[in-house]
């Protein structure tokens, strides 16, 4: 499957940005997904998960009731809602699609295929 992350860009401490990841190629209604994301100089992290069927969600205590992951199987599309938004957002965004069925997870290791990544820069 290839995956195609976008979205990104510049906003305002405060403010939002929704973040879309399109698949192609093959269908991802069958498998988790996720969000990761590299900070300046960090390692990459896990930011948000979710199932086949949009009905089970992970999340990292850092965006942990600003952000929300959704996904549309129609349009074989992911998406990660980004609110309130913070300086410390500021990261390369990817998407992820799992190598199996099952549970989503926090392992990037977990996850087969990868997006490009799309800039998030948070100003304060």
């Amino acid at each position: 499957v290839q995956l195609q992350a976008s979205g990104g860009g510049l906003v305002q401490a405060g403010g939002s940005l929704r973040l879309s990841c399109a698949a192609s190629v093959r269908s991802i209604s069958s498998v988790p997904m996720g969000w990761f994301r590299q900070r300046p100089g960090k390692e990459r992290e896990f930011v948000a998960a979710i199932n086949w069927s949009g009905t089970n969600t992970l999340y990292a205590d850092s965006v942990k009731g600003r952000f929300t992951i959704s996904r549309d199987n129609a349009k074989n599309t992911m998406y990660l809602q980004m609110n309130s938004l913070k300086p410390e957002d500021t990261a390369v965004y990817y998407c992820a699609s799992k190598r199996l069925t099952g549970v989503p997870t926090t392992t990037n290791t977990d996850y087969g295929s990868w997006g490009q990544g799309t800039l998030v820069t948070v100003s304060s």
